[in-house]
């Protein structure tokens, strides 16, 4: 049950692959004494092109073994994942459970002004209208305008977050949204954080970039406040990172995603 949850516990945060390392940074940042368990399941990424019933299994077999690490707290840090699997998770145990989508969604109906927002993500996200769903649950009337965006994962992992070929992909996906006027944007996908000034110097001053990745930590301290579950500790926090295949490409990119160095990385073969 939830209330025997220990403070002590880490957070559990889970994606396909490296991107929900924006996530934990945010979230280092924001709960500097927070534990935090990492899983990226390098293995078996993207899971974008995959079933839902594939991703659903995926997911839940994650999320059992980070429960299984006494975490006090899951957070699906990726928008495939929470776009198909989020109620799974939700019936596994008593567990709190954070998800991107949901906080990503909250964020925007907060920053928004005129009621026009504009999403970004990859196909699958994009495609599952889950954003669509989260948005529109508020009371205000909202106008939402989607644009998927393939190229982009491939670009920041290649590390290209300022190079004319982004630009020109920023370019061409935003411009369909800053025609209908958004003065806010959602970056739905763990890898858009890293193209924050690239983004917002092509939507310009009056668009508030919505990052899931600073809104979910805030959700989670929040969350951790409300339940009293923060860690009463002042020590320096434990990191652990487990992923599936090649964990020293895992962590050549997840240094990039976390701008710092990344140790205790744990190889799990499945």
């Amino acid at each position: 049950m939830t209330a025997t949850l220990d403070p002590r516990s880490p957070i559990g945060v889970f994606d396909s692959g490296v991107g929900g390392l924006t996530v934990v940074r945010a979230l280092m940042e924001r709960l500097p004494f927070e534990n935090i368990v990492y899983f990226g399941d390098t293995a078996r990424v993207p899971y974008g092109v995959k079933s839902p019933e594939t991703i659903a299994h995926y997911t839940t077999q994650i999320a059992e073994f980070l429960l299984e690490r006494q975490v006090k707290l899951l957070i699906i840090a990726c928008n495939t994942m929470a776009s198909v699997a989020a109620q799974a998770v939700h019936d596994l145990s008593d567990t709190p459970v954070l998800d991107v989508i949901e906080a990503g969604a909250h964020a925007a109906l907060t920053a928004t002004h005129n009621h026009k927002i504009g999403v970004i993500g990859t196909p699958t996200t994009i495609n599952s209208n889950a954003y669509t769903r989260a948005i529109h649950s508020g009371k205000e009337p909202i106008r939402l305008y989607a644009q998927a965006c393939a190229l982009f994962v491939p670009l920041v992992e290649e590390g290209w977050l300022d190079h004319p070929v982004t630009r020109l992909a920023a370019q061409e996906y935003l411009k369909p949204l800053l025609t209908e006027g958004i003065d806010s944007l959602v970056l739905g996908c763990t890898h858009y954080p890293l193209l924050k000034p690239l983004l917002q110097e092509v939507a310009g001053p009056s668009v508030a970039l919505v990052d899931s990745a600073d809104a979910m930590a805030e959700q989670t301290a929040r969350l951790l406040a409300d339940r009293s579950l923060a860690n009463p500790d002042r020590n320096s926090p434990h990191y652990d990172f487990y992923v599936t295949d090649v964990p020293l490409r895992f962590q050549t990119i997840g240094e990039r995603f976390l701008g710092r160095t990344l140790p205790h990385v744990h190889l799990i073969k499945w």
